[in-house]
């Protein structure tokens, strides 16, 4: 098992992508802090299912967007475990609004959710990876990484700043053995419970021939195609791999797309 021994806290876990990733590092043998700010029933059961494959499991309600909560995050989990080895940074939001119609209470939303939890998670954990001389980091970014559009001035602006903050990471911590890298989903086939984040998708839905005609591959992506990148970021297979990022999009924006007219 790639992660046996190791223990992974994962923000965001009680769904969707966050909770694939708990299910594929609970299979690979690590122990596990899973956290949400709301979805407690839903993120118990993420831990039920986890507890499973025989690894320790913990729960732990928290806004991550608050730097005291993170705190006792951190504490409750220290409390439980030694060691903390793998810090997956996946809770965001990702809301559509017209830059001229963006307010400062927006834009500090969108960073105080996409990005401070980085910083706050982090600082938090740094010290016992430095002790521990092994750490890796890996924050889930998305296609607003990669590219700029229309209404999304807040969002891509918080996901570039957040690649930027892992390469930095990646730079300062090297000589400790803490690598820190960033997953960039492409288009995921998830329950999505905030339609009006996707408006690109109001008239034609994701699995459409036009959507899917954008993707050279053909097809959506799975939960799972994003937890695998994870996996291998989080485990000694990538041991040579820090300040970098994969793009899990199904080459959308990477190479042509054969299904084009």
């Amino acid at each position: 098992m790639r992660l046996a021994g190791r223990t992974a806290l994962i923000t965001g876990s009680s769904r969707n992508i966050g909770r694939e990733i708990a299910l594929t590092f609970a299979r690979e043998g690590a122990n596990l802090i899973l956290n949400a700010r709301s979805s407690i029933s839903d993120l118990e059961q993420v831990a039920e299912e986890c507890r499973k494959f025989e690894v320790e499991v913990i729960t732990v309600q928290a806004d991550v967007s608050s730097e005291s909560e993170v705190n006792n995050l951190a504490l409750k989990s220290f409390k439980k475990f030694q060691n903390i080895d793998i810090l997956i940074n996946n809770a965001a939001i990702r809301p559509h609004k017209p830059l001229l119609e963006t307010t400062y209470a927006d834009w500090k939303q969108v960073f105080s959710t996409n990005l401070d939890p980085c910083f706050y998670l982090t600082k938090a954990l740094l010290p016992q990876m430095i002790s521990n001389n092994y750490g890796s980091i890996v924050a889930l970014g998305g296609m607003a990484t990669l590219t700029g559009r229309p209404n999304t001035a807040a969002v891509t602006s918080s996901k570039s700043a957040v690649l930027g903050f892992i390469k930095a990471i990646a730079s300062e911590f090297a000589m400790y053995n803490i690598r820190a890298n960033m997953v960039n989903p492409g288009s995921i086939n998830t329950e999505r419970k905030n339609p009006e984040w996707y408006p690109e998708y109001s008239k034609d839905s994701r699995d459409s021939s036009k959507n899917l005609n954008k993707i050279p591959l053909g097809r959506q992506g799975t939960t799972t195609d994003i937890a695998n990148a994870c996996l291998f970021l989080a485990s000694e297979e990538s041991s040579y791999i820090t300040g970098d990022q994969i793009n899990a999009v199904g080459g959308r924006f990477i190479v042509a797309s054969g299904h084009e007219d």
